[in-house]
């Protein structure tokens, strides 16, 4: 009897064991399959739904195929200020000229003192907040810049797609088109883009794999490589995939001027890429953008050299590229994609400085306020002094002769580019303050020299 409960109870701990086991490896196997599944799924970024083709500029094209990417892309119509950045929308009555119903606020009406800087200059007449990408192309079609002076086409490059129409211009060579659109009045080259930049400016249509599409960027990086001694650089083929998640949003966030009556977009980089190189570089090539309307000096308008500052800062030097600020990473489901929804870190702060900053939302919202507001106080302390200068020259303008003069005007064009470097770019400071406060200072410095060549007069 007992002998026959003992082989009972082995038969049922032998049929449990078989089912436990049996259960075990099922689970398992669910498991290792769900894990290859989401392996396969982060890695397959995206389904061939549309043929996309390297003639296809429509970003909504794109979007078949990579829909999370464009469905930030279209966010860029919004218009969020933070203190010092960012846009307002102010409502505007459209007219046959002009059909915007909303614009961004005025920077000349927030600091008349830009007038007095850029007097003589289109700048002066309309200088308005920057807005989104989606915006690049219509406010500088309609900006009342376009009424003062006949712009180059060469303004288009950073204001549209245009990597289809270099192409086409061009008979499929890229560089021929590039020349094509620089020599064309601005209304001319106009006609020949649809977009704001798009998909395929940055973009391999088949891989989504970032590329640079804009020749002056290939000539710029090229000329600065080669100044640090790296001749010959090719950026689509020597630059690492980190460096190109800076080098796709430096083909436009520079600094630049317009070579030679065929007006070349060129940047100013063979000299370095700080403020005062490109200065030098400026003074050897005897480039100015205008001359000043009140004081007669060679004047230079520096553009928006985000690159440039953002290169100087602890962030570059840190291996953090623009999209890891201003297009973080974000998820939806197993896969990680870049948020293009392109904005000011301020306004997405756990995702763009959390990720690396251990710290709260309201300790680095803290840290920011106080770069900026003290980049701010020092900008203002530089525009006065520019601006003294300005009009201390005014004063003896018509009574000087151009000989007792020439030393005064030199300074202005030294200190006002440097003021204007470390105004004009996009960051109130943030990318690299202490530079910011170096350039800044001597704009201070180079007016005070300035208005000291005027004592005797």
């Amino acid at each position: 009897m007992f002998e026959k409960f003992r082989q009972l109870s082995r038969t049922r701990i032998v049929m449990i064991s078989v089912a436990v086991s049996t259960f075990l490896a099922l689970g398992i196997s669910a498991l290792l399959v769900n894990i290859m599944e989401r392996k396969n799924e982060a890695r397959q970024t995206f389904i061939n739904i549309a043929a996309i083709g390297d003639d296809e500029e429509n970003p909504a094209e794109w979007g078949k195929n990579f829909p999370l990417q464009y469905e930030g892309y279209r966010k860029t119509v919004d218009q969020v200020r933070t203190r010092f950045g960012g846009s307002e929308a102010l409502a505007r009555t459209p007219s046959e000229a002009d059909p915007r119903s909303v614009v961004a606020q005025s920077k000349l009406e927030e600091d008349p003192r830009l007038k007095d800087l850029w007097a003589g200059y289109a700048f002066s007449k309309d200088f308005r907040e920057e807005r989104g990408h989606a915006y690049m192309l219509v406010d500088q079609i309609y900006t009342e810049r376009q009424k003062v002076v006949q712009q180059p086409g060469t303004c288009i490059h950073c204001h549209a797609s245009t990597y289809v129409t270099m192409k086409k211009l061009g008979d499929g060579d890229l560089q021929k088109g590039f020349e094509a659109i620089n020599s064309m009045p601005y209304q001319e080259a106009r006609t020949h883009v649809t977009h704001p930049v798009s998909c395929i400016d940055c973009h391999e249509p088949q891989t989504l794999a970032l590329r640079v599409t804009r020749p002056a960027f290939m000539e710029g990086i090229r000329a600065y490589r080669a100044f640090l001694g790296q001749p010959d650089y090719d950026v689509n083929k020597q630059a690492s995939r980190q460096e190109m998640r800076t080098y796709v949003c430096a083909q436009c966030h520079v600094e630049y001027y317009f070579k030679g009556p065929e007006k070349r977009l060129t940047y100013p980089w063979a000299q370095g890429i700080k403020a005062d190189q490109i200065l030098a570089y400026y003074d050897e090539v005897g480039h100015k953008d205008w001359e000043h309307k009140i004081s007669g000096a060679p004047a230079l308008k520096a553009q928006h050299p985000e690159f440039e500052l953002w290169s100087q800062g602890i962030h570059a030097r840190s291996g953090v590229a623009c999209a890891d600020c201003h297009m973080p990473y974000t998820r939806s489901g197993a896969m990680k994609v870049s948020d293009h929804h392109v904005q000011s870190p301020l306004l997405n702060i756990n995702r763009a400085c959390l990720t690396c900053h251990k710290s709260t939302e309201d300790d680095m919202k803290n840290r920011v306020a106080v770069i900026q507001g003290n980049h701010f106080e020092m900008r203002n302390l530089a525009m006065d002094a520019v601006v003294a200068l300005i009009k201390d020259i005014e004063k003896v303008k018509d009574t000087a002769a151009p000989e007792q003069l020439s030393k005064a005007r030199d300074f202005q064009r030294k200190a006002q580019f440097l003021l204007d470097f470390a105004e004009a770019e996009n960051s109130s400071g943030f990318h690299a303050p202490q530079e910011a406060a170096r350039i800044m200072l001597k704009a201070v410095d180079y007016s005070r020299q300035g208005q000291n060549s005027l004592k005797d007069l």
